[in-house]
């Protein structure tokens, strides 16, 4: 069984042997500083680099090319993402789930954890909740269970999310972090109008990955990793992919990961719309020191950087598990995507204390979703609740070739201002709606097209005024 990037067979497009082989590359190059010198050019035209090149940069250990490193992945962030930082939410479904995840609280064997399934009541009242903070955009999360959780109980949860207008507020994308599943569920998800299909890998290294997975029907390796090739059958053009660092050694999961996202683009002709970045956390009957992968803050921050070198248009994501102070750092390295005031227990958001029994894991950042946009706003970036490319079909190579050829700059910069206006006028303390009308101000002017910063301009009077939901 050779490698092969274009085959619809996991063990052939992650390919245990080339990620070896890649890895002895990486460790046998790793201060050859012409290769690398020629690594960094190729990267600098914005065009990616394969999975190879990509974890030799990953493996130097030369401070100045890594700082190079740094600084290119932070550039290609701007050329592509601006200062844009895009939030959202998780909402917690159901923690019932049939599989036996030995890193997930969630597993079948913990009897002692409470399992709890939203009712639609439940979940309006934590969509309410969530459109009171600010929030326009959610990822939806379920444990896998095919009596409790099943595809119609998803889809009627998508269904009361979209129906909740409460106020000024409204969920305007749902994505979906759910387990693999047919292309005739897929199919449904799409119809329902879902966003981006997210599903993490947890480990591409199939060994380790069946030790992890004793039980349930998670164990199967191969129907998890060729979820994503079923999701575009079934019509989601946007995927979002990832692994949990931590529970392998972390060059191969970084190698499995580039190897995917070009096993996407060569087989559909786009790779994931995002990837995210997690890292195993302490929950309830889980101890990260059970796993001996864990890695260095630094490392953390390399990953990051490499990835956004390796995959310049792609979305990357980093969640609440990370301290405020790790978010901060790894955020230059490329990330266009945070969460903000998130809880990871089901019925997390209607309670006024953050509740801990139901979790999935401990939440790091703790900062309310005012908090944190305003910490954005400080350190120089755009909080934005765009969801505009979706909702105007801007989705999958669509969204890609607007952003490769950097035409997505002309409407995603307007569409952060107009949302961020929006929360600043509905649910903004009066300190972050300052410094949020002086950042707007600013930004207008870097507009390029007058015509649009006259429309932008005028559209902010209307929002004033009490219109919502203006687009580019």
């Amino acid at each position: 069984m050779d490698y092969n990037m274009r085959s619809m067979k996991a063990e052939e497009f992650i390919h245990d042997g080339e990620i070896r082989a890649t890895l002895a590359y990486a460790e046998e190059h790793k201060n050859d500083l012409p290769l690398i010198d020629r690594i960094l050019e190729k990267a600098k035209l914005r065009k990616g680099l394969d999975h190879r090149e990509a974890s030799v940069l990953l493996a130097c250990s030369d401070e100045e090319k890594v700082k190079e490193i740094y600084d290119l992945a932070e550039q290609i962030k701007k050329d592509f993402y601006g200062n844009r930082i895009v939030l959202f939410a998780p909402l917690y479904l159901s923690n019932y789930c049939v599989n036996g995840c030995l890193y997930c609280p969630y597993h079948l064997k913990n009897k002692h954890i409470p399992r709890k399934k939203l009712t639609q009541e439940e979940v309006a009242r934590e969509v309410i909740a969530l459109q009171d903070m600010g929030h326009k955009r959610l990822a939806i999360e379920a444990g896998e269970d095919p009596v409790n959780n099943p595809i119609e109980y998803i889809l009627d949860c998508i269904n009361t999310i979209y129906s909740i207008k409460h106020k000024n507020g409204a969920i305007r994308r749902v994505n979906v972090n759910i387990a693999a599943t047919t292309v005739e569920n897929y199919r449904k998800l799409h119809e329902a109008g879902i966003g981006t299909y997210i599903l993490f890998q947890e480990t591409y290294n199939k060994e380790k990955y069946e030790v992890l997975h004793p039980t349930g029907p998670k164990h199967n390796y191969s129907y998890h990793t060729e979820a994503m090739d079923r999701a575009q059958e079934g019509g989601i053009d946007d995927v979002g992919i990832g692994v949990l660092f931590g529970l392998d050694n972390y060059q191969y999961e970084f190698a499995g990961l580039l190897m995917h996202a070009e096993h996407l683009e060569a087989v559909h002709g786009v790779g994931p719309h995002t990837i995210s970045v997690p890292r195993v956390k302490r929950a309830d009957d889980i101890d990260p020191g059970d796993f001996d992968n864990s890695l260095s803050d630094e490392m953390f921050c390399r990953i990051a950087a490499c990835i956004r070198i390796a995959v310049p248009y792609t979305g990357m994501i980093i969640s609440t598990r990370e301290t405020p102070e790790v978010r901060e750092k790894i955020i230059r390295m490329g990330v266009s995507q945070i969460s903000g005031g998130s809880r990871t227990s089901v019925g997390g958001y209607a309670e006024e204390e953050r509740p801990h029994d139901t979790e999935q894991f401990d939440v790091s950042d703790n900062r309310t979703l005012d908090e944190v946009v305003h910490w954005l706003m400080t350190a120089g970036y755009i909080p934005s609740f765009c969801t505009a490319c979706y909702r105007e079909g801007r989705t999958g190579d669509r969204f890609m070739e607007l952003c490769k050829s950097g035409q997505i700059q002309n409407c995603c910069h307007p569409n952060a201002l107009m949302t961020l206006k929006e929360f600043l006028e509905d649910y903004a303390s009066e300190e972050t709606k300052k410094l949020g009308e002086e950042v707007i101000r600013r930004e207008i002017e870097t507009i390029p097209k007058e015509n649009v910063r006259k429309v932008v301009r005028e559209r902010l009077v209307k929002i004033i005024e009490g219109d919502r939901d203006f687009r580019f």
